[in-house]
């Protein structure tokens, strides 16, 4: 008797149920062997006061399975709803967003014929960590976080995929001439990881210019690994230039959990129409299949796919006179890729998932941390301040004593104190860095003293950060303008 494999579902909002109950049916038909568990999340759960909209029975149900199937779901806005997609992600530490991003040409319309890549996208740091703050009436902060073990882990696993798929090329995308200290670890990382694979060969470019060739000339890629929110933004336009975001799957890849979904969201301007396309989710859950090790069942949905694709049977939003045959809604679609299950196209490549690695990557493990002589030489502390820099330097300065220099005063990042341009706009917010006298140490009571003296002084200060260095390097960047 063959063992069926526990996994999660939620039809989620919108044309989540049409296209869920689509992809379940295919799967049925194609002999899946699957124990299936259903939650509900989304909309209907926000809505019922539970902020990230998923109860803890559900959350029971994922521990239990350890495999999610997912369809979109509608997050509200404003309310202070957060996003459960990343809820989701980060507790479960599904630390690798993987997007293949294939053309189908000439059967679906693209100027990309030869487009070929996926998007290895780091999936729980960055900006996406959501720690905000207002620093004053006129300014908002995000915090970015990058760290040495999550780039690596990533970076390792873009590798490891590319290894395993027979990719050729590793590229990495990153923002490092600006911001120096985090995408610059991560730019680091990569090149550290990339010697260890000597077999394929590594590049790295600025996102910006990344993108645009990622819009323009989409064959030059392979296998990109970035950032979360240079990932997100990347993975919709490639999707975008295969033909469809509509046939765009994707993994969300853990040690223990994997969650997988479609790229696009829940639509509810065409719910319940019936003419929702299925196949993102579809082929996001040809990914599960093979991550549960049911390649063979994998690969026959995904050629009965690619068969059905190739024969011009065609949802509304990739179907276009002369070169689709024919216009068909949800129901219609699923049941021609069922029909088609012992087939493999003619034109298209065929897949094989015979190879594929049951249960996903194993990664090597993670180098340990060369531990770095931390001291501290100064200290940044935010003020609220609606006068002239010099105004604010004058006060800040009648402070100043101990082992402590005002050395720099700067707004929006660009220095503005000592010779400042008086040209450069000002907001309310305003970073004051102050140093040790002649390089030395800075002790933790001569901070707080500092700080006393400047609160005594009615200078209305919102945060401060400790300025450090490792084995001689500077752990802070220097303002624009310095």
């Amino acid at each position: 008797m063959t063992t069926k494999t526990p996994i999660t579902i939620a039809r989620g909002d919108g044309i989540g149920p049409e296209i869920m109950d689509a992809t379940l049916n295919i799967m049925a038909a194609a002999g899946a062997q699957l124990d299936i568990e259903e939650i509900e999340i989304g909309k209907a759960v926000y809505e019922s006061g539970i902020k990230n909209g998923i109860a803890d029975s559900s959350w029971a149900s994922l521990k239990r399975t350890k495999v999610f199937l997912k369809s979109p779901i509608t997050t509200p806005q404003g309310g202070g709803f957060k996003s459960l997609n990343v809820t989701i992600r980060k507790s479960l530490s599904l630390y690798a967003n993987v997007r293949p991003c294939v053309a189908y040409a000439p059967f679906v319309e693209t100027s990309h014929p030869k487009m070929d890549l996926v998007i290895v996208r780091e999936n729980e740091e960055d900006l996406y960590g959501g720690i905000e703050y207002r620093q004053s009436q006129d300014v908002m902060a995000s915090l970015k976080i990058i760290s040495r073990p999550g780039t690596e882990r990533i970076c390792l696993y873009a590798f490891e995929y590319a290894r395993a798929n027979g990719r050729k090329k590793v590229t990495c995308m990153t923002k490092d001439n600006i911001m120096k200290l985090s995408d610059g670890l991560f730019h680091k990382v990569f090149d550290e990881v990339g010697a260890l694979y000597p077999d394929i060969e590594k590049e790295h470019m600025i996102i910006d210019i990344g993108t645009a060739k990622v819009a323009a000339h989409p064959e030059m890629f392979d296998v990109i690994v970035t950032t979360n929110l240079y990932g997100d933004i990347i993975s919709d336009v490639a999707a975008e230039v295969t033909g469809s975001v509509g046939l765009g799957g994707s993994s969300n890849i853990g040690l223990d959990f994997a969650m997988f979904e479609a790229v696009h969201g829940s639509a509810p301007d065409i719910a319940g129409k019936g003419i929702a396309n299925p196949s993102g989710l579809l082929l996001g859950a040809v990914m599960m299949l093979v991550h549960i090790g049911q390649g063979k069942v994998a690969a026959d949905i995904h050629n009965a796919w690619l068969k059905t694709i190739e024969d011009g049977i065609h949802t509304g939003e990739i179907y276009r006179e002369g070169n689709s045959k024919k216009k068909v809604g949800t129901d219609a679609f699923s049941k021609a890729v069922i029909e088609r299950l012992a087939q493999k196209p003619s034109v298209l490549k065929p897949v094989d998932y015979s190879k594929a690695p049951s249960g996903g990557l194993i990664l090597p493990a993670l180098q340990p941390r060369k531990e770095a002589m931390k001291e501290r030489v100064g200290v940044d502390i935010g003020i609220n301040w609606d006068g002239s820099p010099d105004d604010l330097a004058n006060k800040v300065l009648s402070c100043v004593n101990d082992n402590l220099e005002l050395q720099m005063i700067s707004n929006r990042g660009t220095k503005v104190w000592p010779k400042g341009n008086p040209d450069t706009f000002c907001a309310d917010n305003w970073r004051l860095r102050f140093m040790g006298k002649d390089g030395s140490t800075v002790k933790t009571s001569q901070i707080i003293a500092l700080m006393d003296r400047m609160n005594k002084a009615d200078l209305n200060f919102t945060k401060s950060s400790m300025l450090s260095t490792y084995d001689g390097v500077p752990g802070f960047t220097v303002a624009q303008g310095e």
